[in-house]
């Protein structure tokens, strides 16, 4: 099994009597599913984060990376930071909160390329045509990078930094800090175009969990513990409850009718948002992080799960291979 030894060496000596949140079955059992995918896909690193909804305990924190050798090793850091294809879900709940747009709104995506202010935009369906007209609902779940634009400038319009304001007042990328190992959030690029769809910012797989967490908390912000500790409210309301529950609908359909089925498990309900973003591409080798993160049962969450993969090279899918791993853990959890 790996542990999370990284993580806790940054403990002080004297929590070492208080009562550990992390569930000792389902760290083994996320470790072993994790670390299978990972060898299936050749993959660099991953990271799985199971927290309860309401207090914000971390059940299971597994994180693998391989070094020198073929075998996956326990990570030491969790406080690593990238870019993220999660946050097509942040950006929709930033743009209900205007008033300007809903769910059932209409864009159009085109044949897949769009020109915005001298940046190109493609969907990953380019090559097929695009996805012409959708709804925005329907656009969060086809995971198309210029509905999430287009939604933004209906939102937004010309004025950039009312959305990130709204990112602000919503307290997207806390907690700053847990036991002091998490390096708060940045923007590393302030354009909306590319903040909108998850690039030119560092966010740690943790900090993006703690936000579809509160979408699962109706709106609640919790700050994650590793130990069972009273719950600490980071934001007792990020959104407007109607701007909460339009996005819950949408995160449901993703995974009943949209690229999140490959969650949906036979076990439970299930809601949440696929991703796939490029990291970095050192020596001319494209690093894509695939990703998915979500909740469960829809009707009451009580758990929240982030699954964050980084591989090099295609294919890069966030749905299929993200997605799988988080629905085998999602049933070991029901069922364990």
């Amino acid at each position: 099994m790996a542990l999370v030894s990284g993580f806790y060496a940054c403990v002080n000596k004297e929590n070492e009597t208080r009562d550990n949140a992390i569930d000792s079955t389902l760290q083994t059992s996320a470790t072993a599913i994790l670390e299978s995918k990972l060898s299936e896909l050749n993959a660099q690193s991953g990271q799985v984060i199971v927290m309860e909804v309401q207090s914000g305990q971390i059940k299971a924190l597994v994180g693998l990376e391989r070094k020198d050798s073929a075998d996956y090793q326990p990570c030491e850091n969790f406080s690593v930071q990238q870019p993220t294809g999660l946050m097509q879900g942040v950006s929709l709940l930033a743009a209900l909160e205007t008033g300007k747009v809903k769910v059932s709104d209409r864009v159009n995506a085109g044949n897949g390329i769009y020109v915005c202010k001298g940046d190109t935009v493609f969907d990953h369906n380019w090559h097929r045509g695009g996805y012409g007209e959708i709804t925005v609902k329907q656009g969060l779940a086809s995971g198309s990078n210029i509905a999430t634009v287009k939604t933004m400038e209906n939102a937004f319009s010309n004025n950039a930094q009312a959305y990130f304001d709204v990112l602000s007042k919503m307290n997207y990328g806390k907690p700053d800090s847990i036991n002091g190992i998490l390096q708060p959030y940045r923007i590393t690029e302030k354009n909306i175009t590319w903040n909108c769809i998850g690039y030119g910012q560092s966010v740690s797989p943790i900090q993006v969990l703690t936000f579809y967490n509160a979408i699962a908390n109706n709106g609640k912000m919790v700050q994650p513990q590793l130990y069972k500790d009273s719950v600490v409210i980071i934001n007792p309301q990020i959104a407007d409850k109607a701007s909460i529950d339009s996005l819950k609908l949408a995160l449901a359909y993703n995974v009943t009718d949209g690229l999140g089925q490959p969650a949906k498990s036979d076990k439970t309900t299930v809601a949440g948002k696929q991703g796939t973003i490029i990291v970095s591409t050192d020596d001319g080798n494209t690093m894509y992080a695939v990703e998915f993160c979500g909740y469960f049962p829809t009707g009451n969450p009580k758990y929240s799960v982030i699954v964050s993969i980084n591989k090099t090279g295609l294919p890069a899918s966030g749905g299929l291979m993200a997605g799988d791993v988080f629905k085998k853990i999602v049933n070991s959890v029901v069922f364990e």
